[in-house]
């Protein structure tokens, strides 16, 4: 296990550590929720831009605390010792673990404050108790003594922070109403997000057996996470398609069927065993695939 104190040989560690840690490929996907959300809020009249940017900022600042936590927390317990994907800056010894942990709550904070400016901008104070939530949970998901991702929670806690709070949250800061388009659109964007940590986890089921690290891809074994990756998909669309026709642009919905093209590949190359380079490809495009569904359900809504 690395030493939690810091790397036996200091290093300054550089920009590009940074980024490396801040994990920038999954940052688009932390924008999908605030682009579906501001949709759903244009549906019913309540679209603000400079609201939805201030959500953008907290969801970003989010995303990348929740990066450099699970950096940290699974480099001193030694779950990253052994990775199949990229090396993690504690793991790696690249950046002391101390300065990791730092890192992490700094983009807390940012998220603190952005967040605090967005519930002062729109009257809603008891959205900050929900942040703190959304905090405790990105901590918690790797952290502490007894960290949930580790009990195959993860994509629960995914689905509903990621997911349905992002971006029901988005719609509400704006329009100051809860809709069922909001909802949909979030659950749509849930199962995405829990579909990437899904792909994720399949690539890690190895290591994670060995640490002891029990994920859901674990629990389920390979071939029943590989099922579970393309029902999420192919229930994600029917969702967003659900969202449209309930933010009254049924005839708009037809507009997302350019989605099931990406959906039906990715999930047949999963299925067929996609392994290694493969797999961390279909990472890349299922986030790249949420923020593509955030920004269709955006247009389509506001549009629709």
């Amino acid at each position: 296990m690395p030493d939690p104190t810091g790397p036996s040989s200091p290093t300054r560690p550089g920009l590009r550590d940074w980024l490396t840690g801040a994990r920038v490929r999954t940052l688009p996907a932390a924008v999908a929720p605030v682009v579906a959300g501001t949709g759903a809020a244009a549906a019913v009249g309540g679209a603000h831009v400079g609201r939805a940017l201030l959500a953008a900022g907290v969801a970003l600042a989010l995303q990348v605390g929740v990066n450099f936590a699970n950096d940290y927390s699974d480099g001193i317990r030694g779950t990253d010792d052994h990775r199949v994907g990229p090396q993690r800056l504690t793991a790696s010894g690249a950046v002391a673990p101390g300065a990791v942990k730092r890192a992490a709550f700094a983009a807390f904070g940012v998220a603190g404050v952005l967040g605090l400016a967005l519930c002062l901008w729109a009257g809603t104070w008891w959205l900050l108790a929900v942040g703190a939530l959304c905090v405790l949970a990105a901590w918690f998901y790797t952290g502490g003594k007894n960290p949930y991702g580790y009990r195959g929670l993860g994509e629960v806690a995914v689905f509903v922070f990621f997911g349905l709070v992002a971006t029901v949250g988005t719609t509400y800061t704006q329009a100051l109403q809860v809709t069922a388009a909001s909802v949909l659109a979030g659950s749509a964007i849930g199962l995405l997000a829990c579909a990437l940590l899904m792909a994720n986890n399949i690539r890690d089921i190895a290591t994670d057996v060995t640490s002891g690290k029990r994920t859901l891809a674990v629990r389920l074994g390979d071939r029943r996470a590989r099922l579970g990756y393309a029902l999420m998909l192919g229930a994600a669309l029917v969702l967003a398609v659900a969202a449209v026709v309930a933010g009254d642009g049924g005839a708009a919905a037809a507009a997302l069927a350019v989605l099931a093209a990406p959906v039906v590949l990715l999930s047949r190359k999963v299925l067929r065993g996609a392994t290694g380079p493969d797999l961390i490809a279909v990472l890349k495009s299922t986030g790249l695939l949420e923020l593509a569904f955030g920004v269709a359900l955006g247009l389509v809504l506001w549009l629709g």
